[in-house]
């Protein structure tokens, strides 16, 4: 978990327009989602996806979201934007995650039973575990999970995910004190289609959520 005093960071995934990438940034986002999973209904192009990451500033970082990919689709992903930060959604192993010497997420779907911490011991080199809801298919399908599943001390940097929106994260945060936050459809008009409102409100909502605990905290 982090540190009370640190702010908890912000990650908006699936975008597909320069518009939201350009509103992400303005809101404040720490990084952006570019789904490179095929299946997915927010996947775009590799071609696309450098075009997205090319409109970011320092200090925002474009993350590629792969399920189950072939090694050659990550390298080229690797190439075409390199300054990304690697997500494995999908059911890949902790050796399939480290080949590619570059840091990343490794995405944990929260079922009872899950063995998090066990998890986490298997993927220590991962940058942080993103807990999502388990659903069928791969994703959260914009469904919470019970935050109380989540162990009090998980050994790596935390991102919350699933079903997030401006509606709920600061309970989120308040429970669960991620590192960071993860949102996707929470913040949509249209699957893949942002809404710069609802970007700005969820933004505003993280920020007012570390307000209250640094008061709690005084």
């Amino acid at each position: 978990m982090k540190s009370l005093t640190t702010r908890t960071r912000i990650k908006i995934c699936g975008l597909t327009r320069e518009a939201d990438v350009d509103t992400a940034v303005e809101c404040g986002a720490d990084a952006i989602g570019l789904v490179l999973y095929p299946k997915s209904p927010r996947a775009i192009s590799l071609a696309r996806a450098a075009e997205l990451a090319r409109r970011l500033p320092p200090f925002v970082t474009p993350v590629c979201l792969f399920v189950n990919a072939i090694a050659e689709d990550v390298e080229a992903a690797l190439d075409a934007v390199p300054n990304a930060l690697l997500q494995f959604h999908g059911d890949e192993t902790p050796a399939d995650c480290e080949r590619f010497k570059r840091p990343y997420l490794r995405a944990a779907r929260m079922a009872p039973g899950l063995a998090l911490l066990d998890f986490a011991s298997a993927h220590a080199s991962a940058a942080g575990l993103l807990l999502d809801a388990h659903v069928e298919g791969y994703g959260g399908g914009g469904k919470a999970f019970d935050w109380s599943l989540v162990p009090a001390h998980v050994p790596l940097p935390v991102v919350l995910s699933g079903g997030l929106s401006p509606a709920n994260v600061i309970d989120g945060v308040m429970s669960v004190r991620p590192w960071a936050v993860d949102v996707s459809s929470g913040v949509e008009s249209a699957k893949g289609l942002k809404d710069a409102a609802l970007m700005r409100r969820f933004c505003e909502a993280v920020r007012e959520a570390d307000a209250r605990i640094a008061d709690a905290d005084n």
